[in-house]
């Protein structure tokens, strides 16, 4: 069947999302983005340069284009409501409507539905509204804390200063080893994807500022060495469990759901869920999946879903970033930049500009390869060998998918358990 579906964003996501649903040749890709990614423009029929938050042009556009579909990367739009104001107009999306998308918009709405569901692997947590409360919470709490705002973070991190512009959200701090898992989900139904894990911090052996992401990779059985079956089970339980209280408020979820994850002494706790493929996890998964993507997405709108209808490789697969000099507190843009022989892996563009028809640096993060071996080790090679042949004002962590950071995490999670 021929479908026109619109991808609305423009990293590194979004081209992993993209490259996926060009694969099936029944496929009529249009996009919207706030700058040009030229890895989704050329895979595009059309495309809008059009800031992904603002809901009527982006509408505007889904209907000139006459899209079946459109599915919502980034976590901003979901926010604005780009899902209610694409339906209105009677476009279905792969993506939660703005009240659902709070599981991850708004912290301290996922942790009260968390409460009030009863659902596993909640963190003890208060909210407050007011500075001096919280600062009296904070001088009397024995033992460390989180602090977050209660809206996004951009996947950042914490980093508070001032008044409490919408409040925050104290939380026990989690020790242990993270991970990640993704699904899709109909509102009913949930189908997970491999397990991934990313290296926030900005430098070699998790050191420096937190980031959006460094790199991630995932094993050839889609688990990971520190999380035993029963971790997996119970992490999955929490999912279905978030989706079946969600349904339960009236707001069914639909689209992908992220759950970040804390594996600890006493099994995973829920450090976040998001509302969209995490970047880079999706370049990850998406670049392993071997079933029809945009059937997966009919499913989803048609609330269908099932596992029968999703399949992934049994491959590893090593995602490394390459970043601007001096990201990411102050990452040089306009510097030039060159790709050379990247072998077999998959590169997908982030943020890249272009001046005197050479590629730029811009102020976030450039660009990503993804290596697919039948082992880590393998994986890893491609990758670092794709990521090296770059040249220019870019740099990337060496040590993501090697076998010393593995055993870091291994040896971590036997010393708390």
């Amino acid at each position: 069947m021929d479908m026109n579906i619109l991808v609305v964003g423009g990293g590194g996501r979004e081209h992993a999302i993209a490259r996926a649903l060009s694969c099936n040749s029944d496929v009529t890709i249009f996009s919207v983005m706030a700058r040009k990614n030229p890895g989704i423009a050329v895979l595009s029929k059309r495309y809008l340069i059009e800031k992904e938050t603002d809901v009527g042009n982006v509408a505007n556009f889904a209907s000139e284009c006459g899209v079946n579909c459109a599915i919502i990367g980034p976590e901003a739009p979901l926010e604005a409501g780009i899902v209610d104001t694409l339906q209105k107009q009677g476009i279905p999306c792969v993506g939660p409507t703005r009240l659902a998308a709070r599981i991850e918009t708004d912290k301290a709405f996922c942790r009260n539905m968390m409460e009030k569901h009863r659902i596993p692997g909640c963190p003890n947590y208060r909210v407050f509204h007011d500075s001096d409360a919280a600062c009296d919470y904070i001088d009397a709490y024995e033992g460390d804390l989180a602090v977050k705002p209660i809206g996004l973070t951009g996947g950042k991190g914490v980093r508070i200063m001032g008044t409490l512009d919408g409040g925050i959200v104290l939380e026990e701090r989690l020790i242990g080893e993270e991970f990640t898992l993704q699904a899709f989900v109909d509102g009913n139904h949930l189908v997970p994807m491999p397990l991934v894990q990313d290296h926030k911090r900005a430098y070699e052996g998790d050191a420096g500022p937190n980031t959006g992401g460094m790199g991630t990779y995932s094993l050839e059985n889609h688990l990971l060495p520190f999380v035993t079956h029963a971790d997996y089970e119970a992490a999955l339980e929490i999912m279905r469990s978030m989706v079946a209280a969600m349904a339960v408020e009236g707001q069914p979820y639909r689209g992908i759901l992220y759950g970040q994850f804390m594996n600890t002494r006493d099994g995973p706790r829920v450090v976040e869920f998001n509302s969209r493929f995490g970047d880079p996890e999706a370049m990850n998964v998406l670049s392993l999946l071997e079933s029809d993507f945009a059937a997966i997405l009919c499913r989803i709108i048609e609330g269908t879903l099932s596992q029968a209808h999703v399949r992934f490789a049994p491959k590893a697969t090593v995602c490394k970033y390459l970043v601007p000099e001096g990201y990411p507190a102050a990452p040089v843009s306009g510097a030039p930049i060159t790709v050379g022989d990247y072998g077999g892996a998959i590169l997908y563009y982030a943020n890249v500009g272009e001046k005197n028809g050479r590629m730029i640096t811009l102020q976030s993060r450039t660009m990503a390869f993804v290596g697919l071996g039948d082992s880590l080790a393998e994986a890893e090679e491609i990758a670092d060998r794709a990521a090296s042949s770059v040249t220019g004002g870019v740099w990337y962590r060496h040590d993501i998918g090697k076998p010393a950071l593995l055993e870091k995490r291994i040896k971590h999670m036997k010393e708390i358990r």
